[in-house]
């Protein structure tokens, strides 16, 4: 196997359809990758109904991103359209529905993180759609025509909708719509190959079936699998807390990753990564290290990622190392003074408030400059105490003060 196919399908979890080469060559995704000399275009969508991307998101862009080198056409349609519905798969309730400004805020903010994965600058290599562009268009007889290709059965097959449906909670017309308008799209732009999670194939079959009903060729669909959150169980999520934002910086990023759990590190390399699996360090330590350093490095270079990772192993209880500029910064200018420090502290994000911030104290878990804190009581009187002064709580968690 050539190491451009081994990278395409690194980590899938499963193509549709597939059939051996030998029956129906043409129904065989890696076959016609492997014979083509024409670029797939394979397309992803992205629904901005958020303003922040992690790096669950980043596993099919990156997948995108192994189809753009390897010559194909990438075409990544943001949904300015769908994302005033949203996506109902795996939602135990309707979603809220958003305005065109928060949508528009939304999208130049997934635009500007993506940036680091994808290839914006190779002619050929990247087309950005909006479905508005054509969902706007359609008008009641197309829409007519787009609900009469599937029944209420089919519908409410879909997961989530049977669920929701058995237990007495509503399901809203409006979102019978959602699966056909993505589906639209692949007409729209005679997608290939759609890439997708998991939790996808419904939609991406829907493309399908939508593709042969308007007499154009169907698309593949690709699958990745859902990436665990840090805790190495659920999902990972902004709302549960263990996601890693592709905006973060960088040591917020790599403290987070250097503390994935053993039982799913291989899943992180495999998906977030291009590091060979059998060239992995068999310690579990230097394992978490060097995955946090790889995905440091994609999105904040690579000088970044190794200052990143002396600092952190720098920065110990007894003292601070000198590469300041890594750590995040906290602004005093805001803080009415004078101030006990707990309450400055409870401000902050290493503590949830002043109470929290009290305990840490009296825990022995605060330390200025190296120094442990002890007096619970300190006031501080003028920023100037505080300026340009590292805080530290507990063994990983810092912040600079600044004016």
């Amino acid at each position: 196997m050539s190491e451009v196919l081994q990278r395409l399908q690194r980590g899938v979890s499963e193509v549709f359809p597939h059939v051996p080469e030998s029956v129906k060559p043409d129904e065989n995704l890696w076959q016609r990758v492997a014979q083509t000399h024409q670029p797939l275009r394979v397309k992803l969508g992205i629904d901005p109904t958020g303003a922040e991307v992690h790096l669950g998101h980043s596993i099919v862009l990156r997948k995108l991103r192994a189809f753009q080198d390897a010559g194909h056409t990438a075409v990544l349609i943001m949904g300015n359209f769908t994302a005033q519905i949203g996506d109902p798969t795996g939602k135990s309730e309707v979603r809220p529905q958003l305005s065109p400004e928060q949508v528009a805020s939304n999208v130049q903010s997934y635009l500007d993180q993506v940036r680091p994965i994808l290839d914006f600058d190779t002619p050929g290599r990247l087309e950005i759609c909006y479905n508005a562009t054509w969902l706007e268009k359609l008008n009641l007889s197309k829409i007519g025509e787009l609900l009469a290709t599937m029944t209420v059965g089919q519908m409410l097959a879909k997961e989530g909708f049977a669920e929701r449906y058995h237990q007495g909670q509503p399901v809203y017309l409006h979102e019978f719509l959602y699966p056909l308008m993505q589906g639209y799209d692949s007409v729209a732009i005679e997608s290939d190959l759609e890439l997708g999670g998991t939790d996808q194939k419904f939609n991406i079959a829907v493309g399908r079936d939508l593709q042969r009903h308007f007499q154009l060729r169907p698309q593949f669909g690709l699958l990745m699998p859902i990436l665990p959150g840090t805790d190495g169980v659920q999902k990972m999520s902004k709302s549960l807390g263990n996601y890693v934002g592709l905006g973060e910086d960088a040591v917020s990023m790599y403290s987070k990753l250097e503390k994935v759990p053993d039982a799913v590190i291989n899943q992180y390399f495999e998906l977030l990564t291009n590091v060979p699996l059998k060239e992995l360090p068999s310690d579990p330590r230097q394992k978490q290290k060097l995955l946090a350093k790889e995905v440091v490095t994609q999105y904040h270079g690579g000088e970044v990622a190794a200052k990143t990772q002396a600092e952190l192993e720098g920065i110990v209880l007894s003292g601070v190392s000198q590469n300041r500029e890594l750590i995040p910064e906290f602004a005093l200018g805001e803080i009415t003074l004078p101030a006990k420090f707990f309450y400055i502290l409870g401000l902050t994000p290493l503590c949830a408030n002043s109470s929290e911030a009290r305990r840490q104290i009296q825990g022995g878990a605060v330390r200025l400059e190296g120094e442990k804190i002890s007096d619970v009581n300190w006031e501080i009187t003028q920023a100037a105490e505080l300026v340009n002064k590292v805080i530290q709580v507990g063994k990983k968690k810092f912040l600079r003060f600044v004016a």
